[in-house]
């Protein structure tokens, strides 16, 4: 649960983090980007990044916690048009999935709506170790090479989906 948390939180940190940044106190900043605000061991001291490189982080953070706001919202939608999909949709349900008759329609629901709740959990936790791992730096950790351009690309496929989501609506 720590890790939907921390997923759910990365928007307002990162722009906490960016905020803080921009009026000169760094540290702030970096504090609200770790994960962990103590280094463990086998961790040395991190060097004190400036201002710019801690607004970078931020900004990523907040790309990222976009990201995991819109997988929260599938997953509430999931739920919503899934698991209770009789509470929500009072029919008729003859052209409904799994209709004619109400039980038929909200199997057919629950089914579809179950896998693709337990995908938005999994990519918001993917979503915050993602996060974890390009924030490795301000830790004192090494950061993987894929860790940058897997967030940007997340990033830019969360933007997409958003758009054609948005385009979609009647």
């Amino acid at each position: 649960m720590g890790r939907l948390y921390e997923a759910v939180t990365l928007l307002p940190r990162g722009a906490l983090a960016f905020g803080a940044a921009a009026a000169g106190r760094g540290d702030a900043g970096r504090t609200l980007l770790r994960a962990d605000a103590s280094p463990g061991e086998g961790r040395q001291e991190p060097l004190r990044p400036g201002g710019a490189r801690v607004m970078g982080h931020a900004v990523l953070t907040v790309l990222l916690g976009a990201l995991s706001l819109v997988l929260a919202a599938l997953f509430v939608l999931a739920v919503a048009r899934g698991a209770l999909y009789g509470f929500v949709d009072h029919g008729p349900y003859d052209t409904s999935w799994g209709g004619p008759s109400r039980a038929g329609a909200w199997l057919a629901h629950f089914a579809v709506a179950t896998p693709a709740g337990c995908a938005a959990l999994a990519a918001m936790y993917g979503t915050a170790a993602l996060q974890r791992r390009t924030t490795a730096p301000l830790r004192g950790e090494r950061r993987v090479r894929w860790a940058l351009p897997a967030a940007l690309i997340c990033a830019l496929a969360g933007t997409l989906f958003v758009i054609a989501f948005v385009r979609q609506l009647p």
